[in-house]
């Protein structure tokens, strides 16, 4: 079954959220929206939430896991 997460990025501007755009589209399977003014990312996914969380840490920004939505 696939959950809804949200995650808090810090994102300041396009780069930022095209940085976060790279690193999930890499993992595969997994839908995604962006809102950069509120600086929030909703992911689609089956895939445990360590996993995502990890992956949207290497675009070096600060992550937070909000819970499930």
């Amino acid at each position: 079954m696939t959950t809804r997460h949200e995650f808090k990025v810090e994102m300041t501007c396009e780069g930022c959220s095209g940085a976060v755009t790279r690193v999930l589209n890499k993992l595969g399977d997994v839908k995604f929206d962006i809102d950069l003014p509120k600086r929030l990312v909703w992911i689609e996914s089956d895939k445990d939430v360590d996993v995502l969380l990890e992956t949207l840490k290497k675009t070096g920004k600060g992550v937070t896991y909000n819970g499930p939505k």
